[in-house]
């Protein structure tokens, strides 16, 4: 190790950063240390490796250049599986921070360490080197992936975890680098190559046969955790193998064949399929054995990508209550909800939405790929997954999800919301959904995440908006601790508009947010002001969009919002060229091919003449009375009504706006438009509006 050089320092004269990282190297070295100890070196460490790009940018030398090999041994070392795992975490931020502040010289360094431990080929030497490669793999994957695919090294496992005596430390050690390099593509390929024979065969092994061949070799031997003397693989490292099988199996099934130009590799049939995995991991799940949980689960999530065992779980409903009390009691942010979500995910997870021409392209690249096979599978079908769901909600996940969502990680706030957007699918499950909180849960999650995490917040309005469609707002929003439903506005607002970033146009989130609004703007003036001051603009654009389904939304949504007088005359009765041309609009969709556009739009007009300033504007339009006749002449009876009560609201205006709608009105015919609109009704209350509007046009005429 560096020695400290120069003039003696001063007992008053603090450290230096070059001394301060000497004197912390001295400690870690010494060893014997109570832990909290160790922590606090490391973390000091750790500090100091964080602040020395920028202190080096200021003029300073870096203290990673008296960082020798035995400090980095030392470093490295407290990566072992042996250390407890505060220490572990603590050194594994401590690496980070030097391998970004030594760039290359930390990587040359590092895999001189490894490559050493690699030749020395002693248990603890294996031991160290297969625990620091799992550790860095995810902190720097392209210096490791190098490490790991070096010439030689997979070849040797193979022999290393067929020997005679065993070793758990070592295997279990080897097995976790094996699951962390199956996150890297070459290296998976790699593994899939070099491993996939012996790793079978420790999944074969048979469980009975590690106590019978213990005691042939010598009956009286005592065996310890970690013993060198086991003959036989332990249950906790065939549990390790099968997860990493279960990584490369589901890769394989979810990855089209891709064309090559030589001969097709002869395919060798798997002794453990996807589905034998799965049943592997929930037998030892249900077992409830705490030794085995994190491993089940981490092999469920990847067995759950494919449809067959989707089902499988689903309908294992002793499993989905497993999971669901393994997530309730697992502490917050640990890898094993990360998983437990992720299994949730994958069975309730609904494909793309696809248009025909996204399934005609799906179809023929499936033919190219596989050789005119098509990979659809029925398994994944919406009614599949729509039952799926409803499974997994009867095994009282949501209470669970809700909890977990208070202090849950962006990455399982992420997971979280994307199994409620499932479940919200169902209409049938929005209202329980929202009984049990889910949408305060959405609110709060939709505002929690940063902006960079779009898609999830997306997500979690669309699913807002689903359940605010199907339930009453007094009932979601009412309540011992209500939540104020001007809080839904926003998330709601931010779905209006398609998502830039997509590869394709969907419209489905700007309906449903469109219909959501609709709902809320149904209850109280000052709900309805807040959508206007938030929404308005938005909304308004989709008025002339060309889906009619969405346009018609947004005209359903602006009938509802004009009951406020306030914001009405504000957008609609100032007398500016804006308010002219909205009237326009909505008199031109009262004339729209679509009838619920029509009825919508004939809604809103039938709210807004009641109104001078508007009335002044429909009958100043060159179609405008025209257009309100004609609503009058329309065969759905609904929309007769409509125009009647425009009618009579403009002839019951006062002032210009009045004389200049009757006269407008009596021009185009309206005393005869009115009395066949009264022969053709049935309704009494549409006969009832239409003679009054008749007795109002005859009244101004005399």
């Amino acid at each position: 190790m560096a020695t400290v050089a120069g003039s003696k320092r001063r007992p008053s004269e603090p450290l230096g950063r070059r001394d301060q990282t000497l004197l912390i190297f001295a400690g870690l070295m010494e060893g014997g240390k109570e832990d909290d100890e160790t922590v606090r070196d490391l973390g000091q460490m750790t500090r100091l490796l964080n602040d020395d790009p920028e202190m080096t940018k200021k003029g300073e030398p870096s203290i990673t250049t008296i960082i020798d090999s035995d400090c980095i041994d030392t470093l490295l070392c407290y990566l072992d599986m042996r250390q407890p795992d505060i220490v572990r975490g603590h050194a594994a931020l401590c690496i980070s921070a030097y391998l970004k502040a030594a760039g290359d010289d930390g990587g040359k360094k590092l895999a001189e360490f490894f490559h050493d431990r690699v030749r020395r080929s002693t248990y603890d030497d294996y031991i160290v080197a297969f625990c620091v490669a799992a550790t860095i793999f995810p902190i720097v994957p392209d210096l490791t992936s190098e490490l790991f695919l070096s010439e030689g090294f997979l070849s040797s496992l193979g022999p290393l975890m067929r020997r005679k005596w065993k070793s758990r430390k070592v295997e279990t050690a080897c097995l976790e680098m094996l699951n962390a390099a199956c996150m890297h593509k070459a290296c998976r390929e790699a593994v899939q190559k070099y491993c996939v024979e012996w790793l079978e065969e420790i999944v074969d092994q048979d469980p009975e046969d590690v106590v019978k061949s213990m005691h042939t070799v010598d009956p009286d031997m005592h065996l310890q955790e970690g013993s060198i003397s086991m003959r036989r693989h332990s249950l906790q490292v065939q549990n390790l193998a099968a997860v990493v099988l279960a990584k490369l199996r589901a890769v394989q099934s979810i990855q089209p064949p891709q064309p090559g130009n030589g001969p097709e590799p002869r395919i060798q049939p798997a002794s453990s399929s996807i589905e034998d995995l799965s049943k592997r991991f929930t037998k030892m799940l249900l077992e409830e054995d705490t030794d085995y949980v994190q491993s089940s689960i981490e092999g469920l999530a990847y067995a759950s990508l494919q449809g067959k065992v989707k089902e499988e779980l689903a309908r294992d409903s002793a499993l989905l209550k497993r999971l669901v009390k393994t997530l309730d009691d697992a502490p917050p942010r640990s890898p094993i909800i990360y998983g437990a979500l992720s299994i949730f995910s994958n069975i309730t997870k609904y494909l793309p939405f696809e248009s025909e021409e996204d399934k005609r392209m799906r179809q023929l690249k499936a033919y190219a790929n596989a050789s005119g096979k098509l990979q659809h599978d029925p398994l994944n079908d919406p009614d599949r997954v729509a039952e799926r769901c409803k499974l997994v909600y009867e095994s009282g996940i949501t209470p669970i999800l809700v909890k977990q969502s208070k202090k849950g990680s962006v990455a399982s706030l992420g997971i979280i919301i994307s199994i409620i957007s499932s479940l919200s699918v169902s209409s049938t499950l929005r209202g329980p959904l929202a009984q049990q909180g889910v949408v305060r849960l959405l609110i709060a999650v939709w505002a929690a995440l940063p902006e960079t995490e779009d898609k999830s917040r997306r997500a979690a309005a669309q699913a807002l908006a689903r359940i605010l469609i199907s339930t009453d707002p007094a009932l979601v929003f009412g309540g011992t601790n209500p939540t104020p439903q001007s809080t839904a506005i926003r998330p709601l607002t931010a779905i209006i508009n398609p998502d830039p970033s997509a590869d394709r146009r969907d419209l489905l989130p700007t309906f449903e947010a469109l219909m959501a609004l609709t709902n809320l703007a149904s209850t109280d003036d000052d709900t309805r002001r807040a959508i206007f001051r938030t929404a308005w603009d938005d909304i308004e654009e989709q008025l002339f969009n060309t889906n009619s389904r969405v346009a018609t939304a947004a005209i359903e949504l602006v009938c509802n919002l004009v009951q406020n007088p306030e914001e009405t005359i504000a957008l609609f009765g100032d007398g500016t060229c804006k308010s002219e041309n909205r009237i326009k609009v909505i008199v031109a969709l009262c004339d729209a091919e679509d009838a619920k556009t029509r009825s919508a739009a004939g809604g809103a007009l039938a709210s807004l003449t009641g109104h001078d300033a508007v009335v002044k504007g429909v009958a100043a339009l060159p179609r405008g009375p025209e257009i309100v006749l004609g609503m009058c002449r329309d065969d759905d009876e609904g929309m007769r009504h409509r125009g009647a009560v425009v009618v009579r609201n403009m002839l019951a205006a006062e002032g210009e706006a009045g004389k200049l709608a009757q006269k407008k009105l009596l021009d185009k015919g309206a005393a005869n438009v009115l009395m066949d609109c009264a022969r053709k009704s049935k309704n009494q209350e549409v006969i009832s509006i239409t003679v009054q509007a008749a007795q109002l046009l005859m009244q101004k005429a005399e």
